[in-house]
């Protein structure tokens, strides 16, 4: 694209992120910026209709991005607005104000969400870095026992086992200290069927009975390692008039397909665009997402979804941020503490 074409096309999406309305050769033939006639600026603008970065809508005058014209501008024309110092402020106090992984990317998808007033979305893979560290056995009732599942990251697992009789103290102090002996210190990764299958082998006497709780700590090694999408902010879908609302509500009940949007990235971002994808509740809709690490892993995306017509100067470094900040916060050996000053972190971070 050349250099005319660049700036026509980047006026037309900035205008029409502003107005929602088609973009005319007139309009933009008083920006000085652009300064060639309103005939050259519609021969321009025709070219790039013909290319698919724009579209005629009915018989209007004026052209609206496509999908493609705005992954263009995001990817090559779009100049990000500085992030707020006095907002990052905000930001950290919350990510700060609770502890553990959960509650630090649960964190920053709400001041996500409250930030770009769109639905904020997650994943976690941060157990994957975790082990085992506690496991215990508690009665729950006549013949049901809770096993209770503690890790590294702090995450907390039950469920719920029921047995062909009951067990006394002295049994499930026993087999409690075998799964602890045998378990602690193992990453959940490991807990593979064939592990459990050797464990059970090494059980005898009445413990072999038990093996059902043994089984039962895989499947929560299981459940801990699925991937899963957390959304916050749906209401903001509701609200957006240019998002259908039985889309917005087929979406809700279908998170999980969003997990393979949020792969990949440009530059440390990934926007994938409804119209791209045939399977994708929301039409007329944006993802956009950025990886976060722990120890220079990926360890789980966050981002947003939005209406196509988004303001992506301002939500992309916000997004950009915060995965940095999750990023930083996973990595920190030490359990993190509110920062005493920000001047550095709002000057590094711009």
């Amino acid at each position: 694209m050349d250099g005319r074409a660049a700036k026509i096309l980047a006026a037309i999406v900035d205008a029409y992120i502003k107005t929602g309305e088609p973009i005319g050769s007139k309009a933009l033939a008083q920006d000085p910026e652009i300064g060639v006639s309103p005939a050259t600026i519609r021969n321009t603008m025709a070219a790039l209709e013909q290319q698919g970065y724009l579209n005629h809508p009915h018989t209007s005058a004026g052209r609206v991005p496509t999908y493609k014209g705005f992954r263009y501008y995001v990817e090559n024309l779009m100049s990000p607005e500085p992030l707020n110092p006095d907002k990052l402020s905000e930001i950290d106090e919350r990510l700060y104000s609770g502890t553990g992984y959960e509650a630090i990317i649960e964190n920053a998808s709400t001041a996500l969400a409250e930030i770009t007033q769109c639905a904020a979305i997650s994943t976690n893979h941060v157990s994957k870095f975790s082990v085992i560290t506690k496991v215990d056995v508690v009665p729950a009732g006549r013949r049901m026992y809770v096993l209770l599942m503690i890790t590294s990251n702090g995450t907390i697992k039950n469920k719920v086992c029921r047995m062909e009789f009951d067990m006394t103290n002295e049994q499930m102090s026993s087999f409690t200290n075998f799964l602890n002996e045998h378990l602690r210190g193992v990453d959940l990764e490991s807990m593979s069927e064939d592990y459990v299958n050797g464990l059970t082998a090494a059980l005898s006497g009445y413990m072999l009975s038990l093996s059902p709780l043994l089984h039962a700590v895989y499947e929560l090694s299981e459940e801990m390692l699925r991937d899963s999408v957390e959304v916050k902010g749906e209401a903001n879908l509701l609200a957006c008039r240019e998002l259908a609302p039985e889309d917005v509500i087929k979406f809700i009940e279908q998170k999980a397909e969003l997990s393979g949007l949020l792969e990949g990235a440009f530059s440390g971002i990934n926007i994938r665009f409804g119209e791209e994808n045939e399977t994708f509740a929301i039409s007329n809709s944006t993802v956009v997402s950025a990886s976060y690490y722990k120890d220079g892993k990926p360890a789980g995306a966050l981002g947003i979804i939005g209406p196509m017509r988004l303001d992506y100067r301002k939500v992309i470094p916000y997004i950009e941020y915060l995965s940095r900040k999750v990023t930083q916060m996973l990595s920190d050996e030490e359990e993190p503490q509110l920062p005493e000053a920000r001047e550095g972190d709002s000057k590094n971070d711009k």
